[in-house]
């Protein structure tokens, strides 16, 4: 089995050498890892060439042209450099436990690789320092793992650092338009085509700093979005709505061949639910259940779904 490790850096010095050779401490090691830098302009370059240097087995894929494509793209960029069975994702300043690929890659041999396939296992969060901050992601900010379409299609339980795809799962990952974020767009396709595995065990070290692209919702976090006051708070939560729905449907334009009348018929009903007059807003509710996790991000979901009260187009 040929298992491609992928990773994007921007201005990664201060943990990235940890994080490969995190990798590099794996119990299997028939890996490459294949990096691609998104325009660094600290020392990052100068890692990546000493470790690329000295393993065989790990790859810079544009050492001699460095674009700023963002994130979701530059992973699309690697996961489409080359071909493999199996490809994980990784972020430059985690740390994975070493078991890590051994893990996922025995579970992995247990399903059909001729459908799409993504595994996912929990993580804890940590300080710059590896200090524990919260032991298991999953529990604290979604009490369960996602491992249907339901769920998936308003909240995504899935961090990119944790995953792994198939390749018929990547052959599926088309394009980059009206993606939130590669995890979840991947994590919705695999509900939606195949299958979505989680593994109730923590895979790596997550590294809450200032300077993550994504983060954790740590206390200070949560403390300095209510600062924004409740209005903001609200209209991000239905920008995240909406583009929830522009992310379903891609699902439905792009894989529609592969996807269930039944599956088909849970996202069309979510993708215009706004654009429907109370009642309807009100009986699709009830009748697919279209919900959050938590309780707290039920309430706010369910209100802003059936008061309408930042869509300006909809139905009353």
């Amino acid at each position: 089995m040929k298992v491609n490790i992928i990773l994007s850096t921007y201005n990664g010095e201060r943990f990235l050498a940890e994080q490969i050779e995190s990798i590099q401490n794996q119990t299997f090691q028939a890996w490459q890892l294949l990096i691609r830098d998104d325009g660094s302009t600290d020392d990052t370059l100068k890692i990546i060439k000493a470790f690329a240097r000295d393993d065989a087995r790990i790859h810079f894929i544009n050492e001699t042209e460095r674009i700023n494509l963002g994130v979701i793209k530059s992973f699309f960029t690697l996961i489409k450099s080359e071909t493999a069975d199996v490809y994980f994702f990784s972020d430059q300043d985690d740390v994975w436990l070493p078991d890590k690929l051994a893990t996922m890659l025995e579970e992995t041999q247990k399903h059909d690789q001729t459908k799409p396939l993504m595994v996912y296992m929990d993580l804890s969060v940590v300080d710059q320092n590896l200090n524990i901050l919260t032991p298991s992601m999953i529990r604290t900010q979604s009490h369960h793992a996602n491992t249907t379409l339901l769920p998936e299609l308003t909240e995504n339980t899935v961090t990119g650092g944790v995953s792994m795809i198939n390749h018929a799962l990547a052959e599926k990952w088309l394009s980059t338009d009206d993606i939130i974020m590669h995890d979840w767009y991947l994590a919705l396709l695999a509900t939606a085509t195949g299958e979505l595995v989680y593994i109730d065990r923590v895979g790596e070290l997550y590294r809450q700093h200032e300077n993550n692209v994504l983060g954790a919702r740590t206390v200070g976090k949560r403390f300095e979005l209510l600062h924004q006051g409740p209005k903001k708070i609200f209209m991000r939560y239905w920008q995240l709505i909406h583009d929830s729905q522009a992310q379903a449907l891609k699902i439905v334009n792009q894989a529609v061949d592969d996807v269930s009348i039944e599956k088909i018929e849970l996202i069309r009903k979510f993708v215009d639910i706004d654009q429907q007059n109370i009642f309807e807003r009100v009986r699709r509710l009830l009748k697919y259940k279209y919900t959050k996790n938590q309780l707290k991000h039920q309430i706010v979901f369910k209100l802003l779904i059936l008061t309408n009260i930042f869509n300006n187009n909809s139905h009353t």
